[in-house]
């Protein structure tokens, strides 16, 4: 059984690695290329539906929402699995662009909302805003996903 020393040491030797983003703080690199990732699915889950790179919290009502207004009926499942499973109906090109239309819908309406935020509560700004800057750098992918997966 370990001790509270075993514990201490081993937290002072516990290094972070700089490149790891740990508190979410971290950038997405917008122009990364896509095809680095093993299937279309997971790299566009970890791009748009993390909120921490996206800036918005889409939770499984909003990905049944966007599927609706994209063309597509599903039931409630757990976020990741209702994500591959627009993914899924998403596999031709215009399937995917009423997808990221209907997302970049539902982003804008966030963005208003956070919008809202900061003209209300001035001092909220430094943490809305940011949330405003990752979303639309995450919606200036979107030509990005059309061209790499469907060009």
């Amino acid at each position: 059984m370990r001790d509270m020393k075993d514990l201490r040491s081993e937290f002072e030797n516990f290094n972070i690695n700089e490149e790891a983003c740990v508190d979410g703080t971290c950038e997405s690199d917008a122009e990364a290329d896509l095809k680095d990732y093993p299937s279309y699915t997971e790299v566009l889950y970890a791009k748009l539906i993390s909120p921490h790179v996206s800036g918005i919290y889409i939770s499984r009502w909003d990905i049944k929402d966007i599927a609706l207004v994209a063309g597509d009926s599903m039931a409630i499942h757990p976020r990741k699995r209702m994500f591959e499973l627009l993914m899924k109906y998403a596999s031709n090109k215009e399937n995917m662009e009423a997808v990221l239309n209907a997302l970049k819908a539902h982003m804008e309406d966030k963005i208003a909302i956070y919008d809202e935020l900061i003209q209300s509560f001035p001092a909220s700004a430094e943490i809305f805003q940011a949330k405003v800057d990752k979303a639309r750098k995450t919606m200036k992918l979107f030509p990005q996903i059309i061209k790499e997966y469907f060009e």
